[in-house]
C-alpha cells in the first residue's frame, strides 16, 4: 500500500475532519460520563498510608504460620529412618565377581600373578599374557641365531589365543581358538579321512554336497532367472 500524500491538498483535508470528529466525540463522552469518571476516581475510606513494602511484608506474615507448620513436620520427618528398596547396591567392584578372566576360565593365577586380584581392585586386566623366559633370553642373545628377529619369528609361529587373553584386532576373528571348534572336536581319531576315495569305492557312488553346503537363497524382487 503506498504511503499518503500529506502535502495533497484533499489529504490534509481528510485528516483535520477526522481529527475534529474525534476531539468532538472525546468532549461529547467526557460530558455524559464525567461525573461517573470522577466518583469512580474519588477516595471515600480513610487513607492509611500504606506502601508497597507494607503489601510485601504483610504478605510474608501471613505465609510464616504455613511455614512453621511444615518445619514442624519436615523435623519430625528427618528424625525417621529413610527406606532403602535394597539392602545392597552394586557398585564397581562388584562388576568383576563371576566375569574375570579366572572366572571365565582363561587364565590361571599361577601362571600370571597379575590375574590375583582382590575384587575390590578395579584396574584393567592385562592384555597379554606373560611371556616364556626361555623366549625372552632369545632377545638379549647375539644374532643370527638370536635376537629381536628370531624372538618375534618364534612368536609369530605360536597361536594368538596363546599370547593374549582376548582378541584385540578383527584379523583374529577366523582363526581365534581352533581348537574349541567344530571341526576340531568332531576331527578323526586315527589318519585322515579320504572323502573322495570313501565315495568312489561307495556301492552308491559318490553325492553332491548337502543342502546346507550351498548359498542361501535370498528373496528378491528380480523374477528373471539368472
Amino acid at each position: 500500500m503506498p504511503l499518503i500524500d500529506f502535502t495533497n491538498p484533499d489529504v490534509i483535508k481528510f485528516l483535520v475532519e477526522n481529527y475534529e470528529k474525534t476531539a468532538r466525540l472525546r468532549m461529547k463522552w467526557n460530558s455524559l460520563y464525567g461525573d461517573k469518571l470522577q466518583e469512580a476516581a474519588t477516595l471515600h475510606r480513610e487513607e492509611k498510608g500504606y506502601t508497597t513494602y507494607d503489601v510485601f511484608k504483610q504478605n510474608m506474615i501471613d505465609g510464616m504460620a504455613a511455614i512453621s507448620r511444615d518445619h514442624v513436620t519436615a523435623g519430625h520427618n528427618r528424625r525417621k529412618v529413610p527406606l532403602r528398596d535394597g539392602k545392597h547396591i552394586p557398585g564397581v567392584a562388584d562388576m568383576k565377581k563371576g566375569h574375570s578372566i579366572v572366572d571365565v576360565g582363561l587364565g590361571d593365577p599361577e601362571e600370571d600373578p597379575r590375574l590375583a586380584r582382590p575384587d575390590t581392585d578395579t584396574t584393567l586386566d592385562p592384555i597379554m599374557r606373560v611371556v616364556d623366559p626361555n623366549q625372552k633370553k632369545i632377545i638379549y642373545k647375539d644374532i643370527p641365531f638370536y635376537g629381536r628377529k628370531v624372538y618375534l619369528k618364534n612368536r609369530s609361529r605360536m597361536k594368538p589365543e596363546q599370547k593374549y587373553y582376548f582378541r584385540e584386532c578383527s584379523g583374529w576373528d577366523c582363526g581365534w581358538r581352533l581348537q574349541d571348534s567344530f571341526f576340531s572336536r568332531n576331527a578323526p581319531s586315527h589318519g585322515r579321512v579320504w572323502r573322495l576315495s570313501r565315495d568312489v569305492k561307495s556301492r552308491t557312488g559318490p553325492h553332491p554336497d548337502p543342502a546346507y553346503y550351498n548359498d542361501p537363497e535370498i528373496a528378491t524382487v528380480n523374477k528373471c532367472p539368472k
